[in-house]
């Protein structure tokens, strides 16, 4: 079991989905979440396949109805271009569905009725999940695109933010300017709740991402310079880390004096020795002494 579990990622089913799994049930419509749920394996494979390639430590995989999340160990501690290639992973799985599904219409492996839906749903999905909400792929990769260029914790706010408008614009058309659907609806609604979590973790998701620098487990290919005030708190220092930059912060002083010290000082004294309330000031001055 130990080695499989090396191989194979422990895989879970949302709550969510054993919602769907009744609904499906009461209005016969358990064929079409199978064709569903098929087609999200697949993705989720995709996800998996190249996280695996890259060797990245995979916790996870959550199902739940049109998509999934990969829990890794991996905190925007790796190179932009890797989790990128690991976010389109999932999509591109939906255009070897296609071919799949052609190939079997061709060979009449399947009836046509079922190809159909089967092309419908893929469709539907490879959209949905393109959609620019955390934690959906298209969210995902606006993320990635935030990160690269504004500091990690800004671009994680703003991601977080511009979902839950999107899902409140969501839940507004479908109730007022579409015709409903409970599934839609409840679709958004847990989006909306999703990132109303991420929203209050907000914090700890970024001092997870400060904690991977600190032991040295972040991916580094350049340097940004942070010049900030000597009454700056450690905190708003860290507030301008950015993804793959390492940063020597220079500390101005009354009468223009200007000093630096290496980023890992300041990492140091917050996680170390607990100076939460230190200023980047104050922790030049311990290290000049």
């Amino acid at each position: 079991m130990t080695i499989l579990r090396k191989v194979v990622p422990e895989i879970r089913l949302h709550p969510i989905l054993f919602v769907f799994i009744i609904i499906s049930f009461l209005t016969g419509t358990f064929v079409s979440l199978f064709v569903i749920m098929t087609i999200v394996l697949i993705h989720e494979l995709g996800h998996y396949l190249m996280a695996a390639f890259f060797r990245w430590r995979i916790r996870r995989v959550m199902i739940w109805v049109f998509g999934g999340v990969m829990d890794t160990d991996e905190h925007g501690t790796k190179p932009l271009y890797q989790e990128i290639l690991v976010t389109i992973a999932g999509p591109f799985q939906h255009l070897v569905i296609y071919l799949l599904l052609i190939l079997f219409l061709q060979l009449q492996f399947i009836p046509h009725s079922m190809v159909e839906l089967a092309f419908f749903y893929n469709s539907v999905i490879l959209l949905f999940n393109l959609l620019p909400i955390w934690p959906l792929d298209g969210g995902k990769l606006l993320f990635l695109l935030l990160s690269s260029r504004l500091a990690y914790r800004k671009a994680y706010n703003w991601v977080i933010l511009f979902s839950m408008f999107v899902c409140m614009l969501g839940l507004i058309v479908q109730l007022f300017f579409i015709s409903f659907t409970l599934s839609s609806f409840v679709l958004f609604m847990f989006l909306l709740m999703e990132n109303r979590t991420d929203w209050k973790q907000r914090y700890y998701v970024f001092i997870r991402f400060l904690l991977r620098r600190y032991y040295g487990q972040t991916y580094v290919k350049g340097v940004l310079p942070i010049e900030v005030s000597h009454n700056c708190g450690l905190m708003n220092v860290f507030s301008k880390f950015h993804r793959e930059k390492k940063h020597p912060i220079y500390i101005t002083y009354p009468g223009s004096m200007r000093r630096s010290i290496d980023e890992m000082d300041c990492l140091y004294s917050y996680f170390h020795e607990r100076h939460f309330r230190r200023t980047v000031g104050e922790v030049d001055s311990y290290i000049v002494k």
